[in-house]
């Protein structure tokens, strides 16, 4: 692949510049917009660091990506001091460019209130490139370490995932939250499909935390005190077999963590009933049921803090 370099600009250093092809080029040089629905990272969702296309600079961490449901690629913050805003010419949006380089990368919306922050980057995915979590940049001095903590994932299910969501979310260190379907036997599950009580899928949350700020085992244990692991499936005035407890281990410590805490309850007297179980697919649950009660504005109505540790 050719690189060119490219004299102070945007920047004060050069700057290695990749080339990009036509459709790129209408995109990031001459400010155009690909169309929805149809970008590679628009479904994405590895854990990592999207990058400029043409320079490489890290731009947005995968745990601010979100699915506002738009067509392009969301996130509602950016790595700081990586993407420049300015107004667009149309006198109606903001711009938003690769502070570095100044390629174009889309739209910033602010007011739509779909995640806390209350921010959408909307980004053309032919505006980015992406590096996995712990894979360096090709070219580029900074790896994606440097500007993107090390991330790991739980998913626990414990009732109605609004409340779920809604509690480890606040955890700090918690980096992004997410609803969804697991467990069962059908593929991309709807929600009607799962309250038939015919896929198997358990309402469950996957949990993108940074180990350096809480630990899986602090993770596990307020999951156990948020939900009452004692019913059977149901939590509350939900019932179902949807409705179940059950942890969904990714590696073998989060299984002897979780083991190890349920034995614990049990000597504390819960006849705990929480299943623990390999992670399988986790399929994401339908837009509606995303940072549910943030958007509502109110409080879990079936799930609340007791301490049992």
């Amino acid at each position: 692949m050719t690189f060119v370099l490219v004299g102070a600009g945007a920047s004060s250093q050069n700057q290695i510049m990749k080339p990009l092809n036509s459709e790129e080029k209408r995109v990031i040089l001459d400010k155009g917009t690909e169309a929805p629905f149809t970008g590679r990272f628009y479904r994405h969702k590895a854990e990592g660091t999207y990058v400029c296309r043409q320079c490489g600079a890290p731009l947005y961490r995968s745990s601010d990506k979100f699915d506002s449901g738009c067509g392009w690629p969301s996130f509602d913050d950016e790595i700081p001091g990586a993407v420049k805003r300015s107004p667009d010419p149309d006198g109606l949006r903001t711009e938003i460019s690769c502070a570095r380089c100044g390629g174009h990368l889309g739209h910033v919306f602010i007011g739509e209130r779909l995640t806390p922050k209350n921010t959408r980057h909307c980004v053309n995915s032919l505006s980015l490139d992406f590096v996995p979590a712990g894979r360096s940049a090709a070219a580029e001095p900074e790896t994606a370490a440097d500007v993107s903590p090390q991330t790991d994932t739980a998913i626990f299910a414990g009732g109605c995932f609004w409340g779920v969501e809604y509690m480890l979310g606040k955890c700090p260190g918690v980096r992004s939250v997410e609803s969804g379907y697991t467990g069962g036997k059908t593929r991309n599950p709807t929600y009607e499909e799962v309250c038939s009580h015919k896929t198997g899928h358990a309402e469950a949350v996957r949990v993108v935390f940074d180990p350096r700020q809480v630990s899986y085992e602090e993770l596990a244990r307020l999951f156990f005190e948020i939900h009452d692991p004692t019913q059977l499936n149901r939590q509350g005035p939900d019932v179902g077999d949807q409705y179940r407890s059950e942890i969904f281990y990714r590696t073998p410590e989060q299984r002897r963590v979780a083991e190890r805490l349920i034995a614990e309850l049990r000597t504390r007297g819960y006849r705990v009933v929480t299943r623990v179980t390999p992670a399988t697919d986790f399929w994401p649950a339908e837009n509606y049921h995303q940072d549910y009660y943030e958007r509502k504005g109110t409080q879990p109505y079936c799930h609340a803090y007791t301490k049992r540790f």
